[in-house]
């Protein structure tokens, strides 16, 4: 098999598996009440003080109108919480609860291990070749977007 072939198959079979594979091993018992898209917008939200839902559809790269209905739901389900910034009483942040904090680090783990996989299998010199390549597919993505 040619490196072109190989690289594609391995590409096709890496997306799929991380989406199927993530989903198993995020939503357990604990968390069933979520979907990954769920937990991806958690960790838009992130720790801290939150964010308002224009800088965490943009994170997402989705409008507010597709963030809204989702959001509602992890309100009603106790994982975030909307408050009205001191600063500025118009504007509306979200914020994680104690419970979206808990998702959040349990994500957060599923991908630190997943990191932790793939780094503890190359050598100090293979690092920079795999970061590069994988700019270079960040990259890609991005160009690609933009056309679309």
């Amino acid at each position: 098999m040619d490196a072109y072939r190989a690289i594609n198959e391995i590409l096709v079979h890496l997306f799929n598996e991380i989406w199927e594979l993530e989903g198993k091993a995020v939503i357990t018992e604990e968390y069933k009440d979520i979907t990954n898209n769920d937990m991806h917008i958690i960790e838009a939200v992130g720790l801290g003080e939150g964010n308002n839902m224009s800088a965490i559809a943009k994170k997402l790269k989705i409008t507010v109108g597709s963030l809204t209905t989702s959001m509602n739901s992890l309100v009603n389900k106790k994982y975030v919480v909307r408050e009205r910034s001191s600063q500025d009483r118009r504007v509306v942040n979200i914020r994680l609860t104690k419970k979206g904090e808990k998702a959040y680090h349990h994500h957060a783990d599923f991908h630190r291990k997943m990191t932790e996989a793939v780094v503890s299998a190359l050598s100090e010199d293979e690092i920079p070749v795999l970061v590069k390549t994988l700019d270079s597919l960040s990259d890609f993505f991005k160009s690609y977007r933009e056309q679309y």
